[in-house]
């Protein structure tokens, strides 16, 4: 699971700017899922070979109690609930107020490992101005300038340190390849609880779970019909005695890592209520994600005709960019249509992991190219010359030649249907890298 970060400080410390350094972005919102405040964010993050969440917060004041500061308050906290380790911003030129002593001292409370940063402490890293903040009784103070760049590497070696994350090369080789790794993604109230007790009964699934921290997603091993999977629940799963109990909780980080940790997403949408805002999010998350995915539509039972057919168009309209994802239509409550839904996340999982040979890829790009040549930009038309595969889970394809670089979005769609269709490409991402070759006379007079 990646680890999470959250910042934490009063109003106007530089938290966002500092959120946006971080994530190397302008606009680094990655889950603007509904029902939370615009000051409570998500991002992700990597320095070196370790990534990791960012939660942004909005202005802390631990002991607002009405209005929109208990609301921020109320975010900020269970931010910090879901976080591994909290960065206490502090404005280095503003010095110590009375909100940041307010803050510390809930802080140290909590007892959860906490860096504490200065931020704006540019021209300042090396004077006494930061002695002050010391007396917050958060060990060590980690000047930075969020708006500059400065000390930001550091601040984060010292915040993954507490962690002792393994080497994610080690990490990338644990786990037997032959297990199917199964997230359950939706907004609450779709029916993943439903569904996923569901399984456990119907097909009598190992009776125990995985141990992890409350905001872990839990893991549950299962076979059917000779094919092991590993179910990550982001329902809240929790046994109680030898019965498993499915708790309806919605966490942001929950859903985050169990995607991320998965080879297939089953994403579920509720029939009733249509496409909303918050299922767009998750899909597009699943999209950036590189998963492979499997849409079931639950509660299919609860609606007419005119429904159905409103439902088609409103996924048409605003999933397009899952148009290579099978769609099955289930009743999770009745068991109605779960069949089909494992034969596809099954065939979705092979086509993410299969293997692509060079000869063949070639022949297709020049068969393509031959057929349809890449359009002409100024002077140059690109030459599209061979492929080879480049990853897998999702397929990435790499594709050699000259002046790539004016290879349009539309003629990539173009090769991706002709890859897509001679492989079976079905339910998972295929991505298109090009490659130009450096042509060794170009320097020369």
């Amino acid at each position: 699971m990646k680890p999470v970060l959250a910042l934490v400080g009063r109003p106007n410390v530089g938290k966002s700017t500092l959120f946006n350094r971080l994530t190397k972005s302008r606009d680094a919102i990655v889950a603007d899922f509904a029902g939370l405040t615009r000051d409570r964010h998500y991002g992700n993050a990597k320095q070196g070979k370790h990534e990791f969440i960012v939660i942004d917060t909005g202005g802390f004041e631990p002991d607002a109690d009405s209005g929109i500061f208990k609301e921020m308050a109320r975010q900020t906290r269970q931010a910090v609930a879901e976080s591994d380790v909290v960065v206490f911003v502090v404005d280095a030129r503003a010095g110590v107020s009375a909100q940041d002593h307010d803050i510390a001292k809930y802080l140290r409370r909590l007892g959860k490992p906490t860096v504490l940063t200065a931020n704006k402490a540019e021209g300042m890293l090396e004077g006494p101005q930061l002695a002050e903040f010391y007396e917050l009784g958060l060990g060590e103070v980690h000047a930075v300038s969020a708006s500059h760049g400065q000390g930001i590497r550091t601040l984060v070696e010292v915040a993954l340190a507490p962690l002792n994350l393994p080497d994610p090369d080690d990490a990338d080789e644990q786990g037997d390849p032959t297990v199917i790794k199964l997230a359950v993604a939706g907004r609450p109230n779709v029916g993943k609880s439903t569904l996923i007790n569901t399984w456990l009964g119907e097909e009598r699934l190992v009776a125990f779970d995985l141990p992890g921290t409350t905001r872990d997603a839990i893991s549950v091993p299962f076979e059917r019909n000779g094919q092991k999977f590993e179910l990550i629940d982001t329902a809240g799963l929790r046994r109680k005695g030898q019965v498993f109990e499915a708790i309806e909780k919605f966490s942001v980080v929950k859903t985050l890592q169990a995607i991320e940790s998965a080879n297939v997403v089953l994403l579920l949408l509720d029939a009733t209520q249509g496409v909303t805002d918050q299922d767009a999010h998750i899909a597009g998350f699943v999209l950036d994600s590189g998963r492979a995915v499997v849409i079931a539509v639950n509660k299919w039972d609860a609606v007419d005709s005119y429904q159905r057919e409103l439902l088609q168009r409103s996924i048409e309209t605003r999933l397009p960019f899952l148009k290579f994802a099978d769609m099955h239509h289930i009743s999770a409550i009745k068991r109605q249509g779960l069949g089909p839904v494992w034969q596809s996340i099954t065939k979705a999982h092979a086509a993410a992991t299969r293997k692509m040979s060079t000869p063949v890829l070639t022949r297709l790009l020049l068969e393509a190219v031959q057929f349809q040549s890449p359009q002409r930009a100024g002077m140059f038309r690109p030459k599209l010359r061979y492929a080879h595969q480049g990853g897998m889970n999702p397929p990435v394809i790499v594709v050699h030649g000259n002046s790539l670089e004016h290879v349009t979005d539309a003629y990539k769609r173009f090769l991706e249907g002709r890859f897509r269709k001679e492989f079976e490409l079905t339910g998972t991402p295929l991505r298109i890298e090009m490659k130009t070759s450096h042509n060794p006379y170009a320097d020369q007079d």
